[in-house]
């Protein structure tokens, strides 16, 4: 496995025990359909939450939050009413999250979190 996907790999890790923590529950981690991928679905209270994951080992190429633009905010949108349908759930009320960490070798991470992101 690349240090990438590595690095990604640790940073879901990251952000489902952060959103555990919180007292969200996570339902599914990397859900796949033909619209794409959401790296973790949770249920907040009864509100669905595709969670986008953005791990960087450091801010040389930006915070990792600037990642997910409006494209990839729209996609998620569409992913996670796509998984209220899967689920049979299609009036289920939904957000998107965004967790943005930086993951530095050597150093605690630091984890930010973006709730309610809106293209």
């Amino acid at each position: 496995m690349g240090h990438n996907q590595e690095l990604g790999r640790r940073g879901e890790l990251l952000a489902a025990q952060y959103l555990t923590g919180r007292g969200i529950s996570v339902l599914a981690r990397n859900w796949r359909c033909p619209l794409g991928e959401i790296d973790l679905v949770a249920d907040d209270a009864g509100t669905l939450v595709a969670v986008e994951v953005k791990t960087r080992s450091g801010l040389g190429f930006g915070h990792p939050a600037e990642a997910v633009d409006a494209v990839k905010l729209r996609r998620l949108h569409r992913l996670a009413s796509a998984w209220c349908r899967t689920a049979g759930q299609p009036g289920r009320r939904r957000r998107v999250d965004v967790i943005a960490i930086v993951a530095a070798p050597g150093q605690e991470p630091r984890i930010a979190y973006f709730k309610e992101v809106t293209p």
